[in-house]
């Protein structure tokens, strides 16, 4: 079986602040893990762009002021998006070329290690990003297009940050222990007093857009249309009808504006503390934001603690394949294909396959991997679990593990026994030492990497 413990700071996820912030992150989104979303507030208009030069040289590669400057958009876009508050230009500017340094640093010693990402693999990121978009790959790519995101580059960033994911697993996945004591310890606390990283709400958003340098003129009729929303709402109309109809949240018309239960620290930080101090029920004041008119009521509260979770379990299959000198990972990919096409056709049996070529301890179950709980799984490995219906085959995916092909049997909703809450304690301590760990280590190879500062960027 996969190896549980979700790694919430180096997850791939395809969500990653660094490389991936031109798709934004949006509070809208739903399932296990924030979204990427595409951007819906035009960036920061930052003049004319000025000739390029070096910035810095990490280790005889250098780093480019267009780099610099590239990735200051994609911040503020991201900032934007989740409704922070962006701070002033040089001091993200100054944020930017430090996180380009580190990640200069790693990719090195990514590829010293001899890390290498298939095509394969970026596809798959590719696929997901479209997937959580409710989008077609041919459609992800006209968009980014569109908002001048160069889609080459776009790969070229998906595969450095697998290829950091991969690194960042290999040093720290194995060096991270948590001890039976530990889990005693912190569930007798938790009996007197929770934790609050815990506490869940559930919250209904509404968003009415607005360019970010839009002026007077052209804000005022939005800021009106959002002023009557909440009119609306406070009067007791179906808020999330109001969203379906109004919002240009992304994912509004589907979900009606629901986030879903989630802890405060997955909410964007202007939710959680504009929010913090209301009952169930009400709805905040229109706030503005550089995205646009936010109005957000609170749907409902649940407290902290680990006992009395009651999650959505899975019980899933699957075939897994680890890549040889014999057998790559592109190989696999086409094997697995055609697998699923057998099995959907009705021509083969998914559990015979499994027992034939499956190279973990479920083999001889079929590929059986029980009743598991959210996080039991790595990052990659549970997104596609989780956007599969009963009955329903996944395309291949590659994980640390190899690659695997996953068919989801059935779903129940459970609420955690003995055993499955000191599994959910374990994930919840590992990874918080794991957040300790990943600091250091990035500490560690940033010191050993020569630098050289040689011009400050221009933006």
């Amino acid at each position: 079986m996969i190896p549980t413990m979700k790694l919430r700071s180096l997850a791939l996820g395809l969500a990653c602040a660094a490389q991936l912030a031109a798709l934004g992150t949006s509070a809208d989104a739903q399932g296990l893990r924030p979204t990427p979303q595409l951007p819906r507030a035009a960036p920061r208009d930052l003049g004319p762009q000025p000739a390029d030069y070096i910035v810095v040289v990490v280790n005889s590669e250098p780093i480019t002021n267009n780099e610099v400057r590239t990735r200051l958009i994609r911040y503020e876009q991201q900032l934007a998006q989740s409704g922070a508050a962006i701070p002033p230009r040089g001091q993200l500017a100054r944020e930017v070329v430090d996180r380009l340094i580190s990640e200069k640093a790693q990719l090195q010693l990514a590829r010293e290690n001899g890390i290498r990402v298939d095509e394969g693999a970026v596809d798959q990121a590719e696929q997901t990003v479209a997937r959580q978009n409710q989008l077609e790959v041919t459609e992800l790519r006209r968009r980014l297009a569109a908002d001048g995101v160069n889609v080459a580059q776009f790969r070229a960033d998906l595969r450095d940050q697998i290829m950091l994911t991969r690194l960042r697993e290999r040093e720290l996945e194995n060096k991270i222990k948590v001890t039976d004591l530990e889990i005693d310890n912190y569930l007798h606390e938790q009996e007197t007093t929770p934790d609050p990283a815990l506490a869940e709400v559930n919250l209904a958003h509404i968003l009415v857009a607005a360019p970010e340098n839009a002026s007077q003129v052209q804000l005022a009729p939005l800021a009106a249309k959002a002023q009557r929303l909440l009119e609306r709402a406070r009067a007791g109309e179906d808020f999330q009808k109001l969203a379906r109809e109004n919002s240009d949240a992304a994912g509004a018309a589907q979900n009606g504006g629901v986030i879903g239960m989630r802890a405060a620290e997955r909410l964007p930080p202007l939710f959680v503390e504009t929010t913090r101090q209301l009952p169930v029920g009400a709805v905040t004041d229109v706030i503005r934001t550089s995205a646009g008119f936010h109005i957000i009521k609170v749907l409902e509260r649940r407290k902290g603690g680990v006992a009395g979770i009651t999650v959505t379990q899975t019980r899933a299959r699957h075939i897994l394949m680890r890549p040889t000198p014999q057998l790559s990972e592109t190989q696999i990919r086409q094997r697995f294909a055609e697998y699923k096409q057998r099995i959907v056709a009705g021509q083969a049996d998914f559990a015979q396959l499994a027992r034939e070529n499956s190279q973990d301890a479920s083999a001889r179950n079929g590929g059986d991997l029980g009743w598991t709980s959210p996080g039991m799984f790595v990052p990659e490995f549970e997104e596609v679990l989780g956007s599969l219906a009963p009955n329903q085959v996944s395309d291949p995916v590659a994980t640390r593990f190899g690659v695997h092909l996953i068919q989801v049997m059935e779903r129940r909703q459970s609420t955690l026994g003995q055993r499955e809450q000191r599994e959910v304690a374990r994930n919840l301590l590992r990874e918080r030492k794991l957040d300790a760990a990943y600091a250091e280590w990035v500490r560690e190879v940033r010191g050993r990497a020569f630098v050289e500062l040689r011009e400050p960027p221009a933006f």
